[in-house]
């Protein structure tokens, strides 16, 4: 398993710290290592293995190398896979969920309360955002994997993503203009940083498969 330590987190802690947010940042990190729990429960449960433990500015990132018995399945069974992958992509803001529920039936201060409620609404809203690669955007791309194929699903996860994106950036420039939220400008930043990397790989993609449709 490989671990990295994305260094942009450095820059995003100093913001916050700018912004006198950074007990939010703290809280957001400590739950969003327990939000990629419950992706690694799951994912170890459905036979994935771990490839890949990234610290990021947003939080922490796991990834998984499928098993090989996955890739050599049939087309027809194809769909099993995506299952999987639905489930472990469902896994983390569940996690986050749950854990609001529980916090809310505890008896401690109401101001740590809705702290721990607010932190944990946060990261399973931002990760169920349409967005490839969080979480909605992988959810949304196993049921298009499942309905479209693989090549149509590269096209519609891409637009789908820019669009989405698009909406967030005039949300958060108007968030911005009332209340000077400089770090909401660098989360939605470093979301198309994330969009035109997938992108550009998804445009490597759909090369070969023209490639492949030509040759074939």
């Amino acid at each position: 398993m490989k671990f990295k330590i994305d260094l942009k987190i450095f820059l995003f802690a100093f913001i916050f710290i700018l912004t006198k947010q950074i007990h939010i940042y703290m809280l957001i990190m400590i739950f969003a290592f327990i939000h990629e729990l419950g992706h690694l429960l799951v994912g170890l449960l459905v036979n994935f293995k771990v490839e890949k433990l990234e610290i990021i500015p947003v939080g922490i990132s796991v990834s998984f190398k499928l098993n090989v018995n996955d890739f050599n399945e049939k087309i027809g069974k194809s769909n099993r896979l995506e299952v999987k992958k639905i489930l472990v992509a469902l896994a983390g803001p569940l996690t986050n969920i749950l854990i609001i529920f529980i916090v809310s039936k505890l008896p401690i201060g109401m101001i740590k309360k809705l702290n721990v409620m607010y932190a944990n609404l946060l990261i399973a809203i931002f990760n169920l955002l349409p967005i490839f690669p969080l979480d909605g955007g992988r959810i949304l791309k196993s049921i298009l994997n499942i309905f479209l194929g693989r090549k149509k699903t590269i096209k519609c996860i891409d637009s789908v993503s820019i669009i989405s994106l698009i909406v967030i950036t005039c949300v958060s420039f108007v968030i911005f203009k009332n209340n000077q939220n400089v770090a909401l400008i660098f989360v939605t930043i470093y979301l198309w940083v994330l969009v035109v990397k997938e992108y550009k790989i998804n445009k490597q993609k759909l090369r070969i498969y023209k490639i492949i449709d030509e040759k074939y």
